[in-house]
């Protein structure tokens, strides 16, 4: 099925079967976004269902980073809402920002998890508390208990025998490693990747590919902004391109991918030259 949306908010290519039927974790509706006079967000709406894959791609500027930001409140709207599982965190109207009461925050913000594309481990603390601070101090759940699954993410991120190394220690794709897991050990409903490879060279990307594949293998509800095509391509239910501060495309990975666009064929035929897409 194809939909068109108004022109200011690009095209829907298509829908994914059965989506509707599941429970939509994120909201996002009729989000704007200012820097100054910059408008960087337009009226962008999004929403992302349990166990959906999303893969958010689009040129340097195109408010893909900003949109991610503004979802795990890093940043705030302007104009909107911001919707976790029913509840709203945020809502703009009119130059009035409403947030939601300090209780329902903080159910909200257990719901999801945030993955830098520079890491953000705390340097002068090892990799073992890197990952638990959160959940004892956060959380306040309890020190064995939050011990035992830091070990195990450890283990499922290869880095089991890591637990006392500090970051300088580590690769950058260990680092990353290390930073999935702690997102991880706060028990997120909901995962958010902002460009997770940037930093890295190629052998070192692989590494955290792998690792996000395998939380795709696990139906691990998951937003991923990249520019590694070929990965969106085939780990996604769903890619959004943004151009503009629009979401200009939305479908299946194959919609998108395939779609006669000109912004999009031109945005992908830079990475064909790259090498970046196979085709």
């Amino acid at each position: 099925m194809t939909k068109e949306k108004n022109p200011g908010k690009g095209t829907t290519v298509g829908e994914n079967a059965g989506r509707s039927e599941r429970k939509a974790l994120l909201e996002i509706c009729h989000a704007r976004k200012c820097f100054g006079d910059n408008e960087v967000l337009h009226d962008v709406d999004v929403t992302v269902h349990e166990g959906e894959i999303v893969s958010i791609i689009g040129r340097s500027g195109s408010g893909k980073t900003t949109l991610l930001r503004c979802a795990t409140l890093l940043e705030t709207i302007d104009g909107g809402d911001i919707i976790y599982m029913g509840e709203t965190a945020v809502t703009a109207r009119f130059g009035a920002i409403h947030f939601a009461p300090k209780e329902t925050m903080r159910r909200i913000k257990d719901c999801y998890g945030m993955v830098f594309q520079n890491f953000n481990l705390f340097p002068h603390w090892n990799v073992l508390r890197n990952i638990t601070d959160a959940p004892l101090r956060v959380q306040k759940r309890e020190k064995e208990e939050v011990y035992a699954e830091a070990r195990e993410l450890l283990r499922k991120m290869g880095l089991a025998d890591k637990e006392k190394a500090y970051p300088c220690e580590l690769s950058g794709g260990q680092c990353q490693r290390v930073a999935i897991a702690r997102a991880l050990a706060m028990n997120p409903k909901i995962l958010f990747f902002d460009e997770p490879t940037s930093a890295l060279d190629p052998e070192l990307t692989a590494e955290v590919l792998k690792v996000i594949k395998s939380l795709a293998e696990e139906h691990m509800t998951m937003v991923i902004v990249t520019h590694e095509m070929q990965f969106a391509r085939d780990i996604s239910d769903r890619v959004i391109f943004m151009d503009q501060g629009v979401i200009a495309i939305e479908g299946s990975p194959e919609e998108v991918f395939s779609a006669g666009n000109p912004r999009m064929r031109e945005f992908l035929g830079r990475y064909s030259a790259e090498g970046a897409l196979q085709q």
